[in-house]
C-alpha cells in the first residue's frame, strides 16, 4: 500500500467516526464497547479491568525521612521463604528516593475500604505524603498505623524492565487484622466487595 493510499484509508477511517459518532482513536468491538485502537492504550484499558487491592509501600530516603507510593501491583511470590512481588514506576519520586536494591528495607501496607482517603494520600505528589498521618518507625521503615496488613521486608532482587522495576521482597514479619479490602477497578478506589 502506498503512502497516499494509507492517507486516504486513514481519512476514511476519521470520516466513519464521524458519521458513527465513536471517539477518534477507538474502534467498536462485538461488545459494542468502544475501545483504544493504539495497542499500548488497549493493553491499559484491558489491565483497567483487572481488579486489585492497593498497598502503600514506604521506605527511608537517603536523608532520614519517610517516603511512600500506592501501588497496585503487589501479588505473593513465595512461600518458603515469605515473599512478595511488587512494581515501581522507575518515573515515581519515592522510587528514586528509596534507591532501591537488594537489601534495601521497605514496608507494604495492604489497605482496608476505610482507606480510601490514606490511598488518595500516597498517590498524590505532595512532598511530605506522612504530614497529618499516624506511623512510626519499625526499626528502618515507615510503619503506617492501623492498616489491616503490614508486611515488613527487605528486598531480595531488583529487576528492572520496562518503565518499571520489579521488587521482590522477603517478609521478615506479618500483621493481618480483618477488615474489607480497598478495591481498584477500573480507575477507579471506591470500589467495595459485597
Amino acid at each position: 500500500m502506498s503512502v497516499r493510499q494509507r492517507e486516504q484509508s486513514r481519512g476514511t477511517g476519521r470520516e466513519r467516526s464521524r458519521e458513527t459518532g465513536r471517539e477518534p482513536g477507538r474502534e467498536r468491538r462485538g461488545s459494542g464497547e468502544a475501545v483504544p485502537a493504539d495497542p499500548v492504550d488497549r493493553f491499559t484499558e484491558a489491565m483497567a479491568r483487572l481488579v486489585c487491592g492497593v498497598a502503600v509501600v514506604s521506605a527511608r530516603r537517603a536523608d532520614g525521612s519517610p517516603c511512600g507510593l500506592l501501588v497496585s501491583s503487589v501479588s505473593s511470590y513465595s512461600v518458603a521463604p515469605p515473599s512478595v512481588m511488587l512494581a515501581l514506576s522507575r518515573d515515581s519520586r519515592t522510587y528514586r528516593a528509596m534507591e532501591a536494591r537488594v537489601g534495601t528495607p521497605f514496608g507494604v501496607h495492604l489497605l482496608g475500604a476505610a482507606d480510601e482517603a490514606l490511598a488518595r494520600v500516597f498517590a498524590g505528589r505532595a512532598e511530605d505524603k506522612f504530614a497529618g498521618v499516624a506511623w512510626d518507625w519499625d526499626e528502618d521503615r515507615p510503619r503506617i498505623a492501623d492498616v489491616p496488613v503490614y508486611l515488613k521486608c527487605r528486598a531480595a532482587a531488583v529487576f528492572p524492565h520496562g518503565d518499571h522495576v520489579v521488587l521482590l521482597g522477603e517478609v521478615a514479619e506479618s500483621t493481618v487484622r480483618e477488615a474489607a479490602p480497598l478495591v481498584h477497578y477500573r480507575r477507579r478506589l471506591d470500589w467495595h466487595l459485597t
